[in-house]
């Protein structure tokens, strides 16, 4: 289970970081500008949005697996239309429907989890499964780059719908976690109405909306070092890989460190740390970009140190919103999902739009997302709780 739940929930590594090193060859290959090709990320990250909260309420009606499977086929489907593409407008539609698909499987896992776990303890299994599928970004960019050298872009896309089909023939080796007596036995219109009272909860407003601004800075790094790394610093796209890990091994370093500490310091206030941290490394990665100061190894640095942030943040934001709302698993896991990757566009349409060259519009993006995660937490997310005490 452990390992079927690791790669439903690295599919959006996956299908972003796989094909990072090839971003300027694919720009160079369908005539595109830099930031067009941003967009094909913008365009994953809105798909993978609107899936998520297509995909909860269905996960909740219907139970986990057959809607995962749903969504495997669709993602496989958007899969081969990538490879297929002749143009970076039919690119970014096949990435829609693969990231349509591929939500599926993120949100209905994070809903999987829920039904087996609660509190402290989800806290903690969300950690380990983060710390063990972030190898998917670990080597993803690494195998991307190895696979462009030998075979070209497109075979990218092609190892893509393979891994989708595995991944399918591996779901039905795990149970159903939702057994018909507790799905919800609304009609899927009702289900979908549900969304509104839960933003109501300013507390899950709150947690939904750092997620927000969090997986905006993420992404405007996901989004941005391709053509920082590759462009701006001539870094070969091969190369480019292992300093994409550094980011990674922050990422399963702080898991691990959260997985450890939560039980001992508490969910809430591993996140508030957490969120302190990401603001703080977020002007560092300004700083870093506005002076120049290190070079390559400067911004490396910096990014390493705000990744590292997401290990205090991510997995104790998700259960902390999914412990108020137990029989709403999957619509509120759906709900700070959506808004998680629609902060990604943000970020990563930022940085596309704002490029001029250099690595300033990657910092000033990763700062801002910083400090707002930091103020959704603390001043509206937890604001009774602080004003209780």
């Amino acid at each position: 289970m452990l390992a079927v739940l690791c790669l439903l929930l690295g599919f959006a590594s996956i299908s972003t970081d796989l094909y990072l090193p090839a971003m300027p060859t694919m720009e160079r290959g369908l005539g595109a500008s830099p930031g067009e090709l941003e967009y094909t990320i913008s365009g994953y990250l809105g798909g993978f949005a609107f899936g998520q909260l297509l995909w909860g309420p269905v996960g909740d009606r219907y139970g986990r697996k057959w809607p995962i499977a749903c969504g495997l086929m669709l993602f496989v489907c958007g899969a081969a239309g990538c490879a297929l593409a002749n143009s970076v407008t039919v690119l970014i539609a096949a990435r829609v429907i693969q990231a349509i698909g591929a939500s599926a499987g993120v949100v209905l896992a994070r809903a999987m989890v829920r039904d087996l776990y609660t509190g402290d303890k989800a806290a903690g299994m969300l950690s380990t499964l983060m710390t063990v599928m972030a190898v998917a970004p670990m080597i993803g960019p690494l195998a991307g780059g190895g696979i462009l050298l030998l075979w070209g872009w497109r075979a990218i896309f092609v190892v893509m719908a393979c891994v989708g089909m595995v991944t399918l023939g591996a779901l039905f080796t795990l149970p159903e976690t939702l057994p018909p007596p507790r799905r919800s036995g609304e009609h899927l219109g009702r289900a979908f109405a549900a969304y509104g009272p839960l933003l109501r909860s300013r507390r899950l407003l709150g947690l939904a909306a750092a997620g927000w601004f969090f997986y905006a800075g993420m992404f405007a790094f996901v989004a941005g070092t391709p053509f920082v790394y590759i462009s701006y610093y001539h870094v070969s796209p091969q190369h480019y890989g292992f300093l994409f890990a550094t980011a990674t091994i922050a990422i399963m370093a702080s898991n691990f460190l959260n997985m450890r500490l939560v039980a001992v310091i508490g969910l809430e206030r591993m996140l508030r740390r957490g969120v302190v941290a990401a603001a703080a490394t977020g002007l560092l990665v300004a700083a870093a970009t506005m002076t120049g100061l290190g070079g390559l190894w400067g911004l490396v640095a910096a990014l390493f140190a705000f990744s590292g942030t997401s290990g205090f943040f991510i997995a104790n934001a998700i259960a902390a919103a999914l412990s108020n709302h137990p029989r709403q698993a999957g619509t509120v896991s759906a709900l700070v999902g959506a808004c998680q990757y629609g902060g990604g566009i943000a970020g990563s349409g930022l940085v596309g739009l704002l490029a001029d060259g250099t690595p300033r519009p990657l910092g000033m993006v990763v700062a801002i997302a910083g400090i707002g995660t930091l103020l959704c937490v603390w001043f509206v997310a937890f604001a009774q709780e602080r004003a209780e005490r």
